[in-house]
């Protein structure tokens, strides 16, 4: 048989998604854009809106290992990075691997944790590995967190700090459904289809070799330096407490690589970053109190910067 392209693995990633999640198309471009840069999502909103059946939908549409972690108050860091423990038989420490060993990982409700918990997961997320008790240990190939959390103005969340949501290339919303795509959903749950009769449509091997393809995309030194005006300007602004880090800029940078990729092009454009800013750049921002009382947010910020920063020539 022969191997499918990348355009048609992306195709048929999304297709199958679709097949339970409703009316939801530019959230699921964002999580596959996400799990081909290498990145990890956070999916945020209100209860009740399919964050938890996307992730399990992206799952059950890759044939790679799944662990979902239930973050409730009473979760430690021990059950997310494993623990040693001595072995009386044998006189040896012996290390149980935690939640974290798989390769994809649905945090779900991750803000109903405490901080001491979700901290558990940077050096994963950062780094693929986890240290416990000064041993490192590997994580599996390819790998990916996808956390949900509900807005932190609900009862019992804590909010995650902010080098936590460095973590995340991109914050996704899913937003209320339209009416006809909400008929859908009753339509679908009403006849029993669900999560569970997803079947596989790509494996490891497939989304290692699409993440080298993202790699393969141009990006000029214009289109470079485009993404570091961009950065400078929410540094500079004056609602801004803490601006874009280069990590961001980086992680800017490869989701507008891999959205180039997605819409069969093997060269970034400026629309491409334009696109992608608002999810992988908003949530890393912190206003200062001064932008709260003018009712400026994140958003307006980096839609100003996209305003005022000129768009290089697509040869510059």
């Amino acid at each position: 048989m022969a191997e499918k392209t990348h355009m048609e693995l992306l195709k048929a990633i999304r297709d199958n998604i679709e097949t339970v999640i409703v009316g939801k198309r530019e959230s699921i471009e964002l999580l596959i854009n996400c799990l081909i840069c290498g990145g990890h999502a956070l999916i945020e909103d209100v209860p009740g809106l399919g964050k938890t059946s996307m992730v399990s939908a992206l799952a059950g549409s890759l044939d790679l290992t799944f662990k979902r972690i239930q973050f409730t108050p009473d979760v430690l860091p021990s059950d997310i990075t494993g623990f040693t423990m001595y072995n009386a038989v044998t006189g040896e420490k012996e290390f149980h691997n935690g939640a974290v060993m798989s390769q994809v990982i649905l945090a779900d409700e991750i803000n109903r944790t405490s901080p001491k918990t979700q901290s558990a997961l940077l050096q994963a997320m950062q780094e693929n590995q986890v240290t416990v008790d000064s041993v490192t240990h590997e994580l599996p190939v390819p790998f990916m967190v996808c956390a949900t959390q509900n807005p932190v103005e609900l009862t019992g969340t804590y909010p995650l700090p902010e080098a936590q949501l460095d973590r995340f290339l991109v914050r996704i919303s899913m937003g209320y459904p339209g009416r006809t795509d909400e008929i859908s959903i009753l339509e679908k749950n009403r006849s029993g289809q669900s999560v569970s009769s997803i079947k596989p449509v790509a494996a490891a091997d497939d989304i290692i070799r699409l993440r080298q393809t993202v790699e393969t995309v141009k990006c000029a030194r214009g289109i470079m330096t485009y993404i570091v005006e961009l950065a400078e300007y929410t540094r500079n602004h004056n609602d801004v407490s803490l601006g874009i880090s280069p990590r961001a800029s980086i992680a800017l940078m490869r989701a507008s690589m891999a959205l180039a990729l997605m819409e069969g092009r093997d060269h970034v454009l400026p629309d491409d970053v334009q696109k992608m800013i608002r999810p992988v750049l908003a949530h890393r921002l912190v206003l200062n109190p001064h932008a709260y009382v003018r009712n400026q947010t994140a958003n307006s910020v980096l839609d100003s910067a996209v305003n005022t920063i000129k768009v290089p020539g697509i040869g510059r």
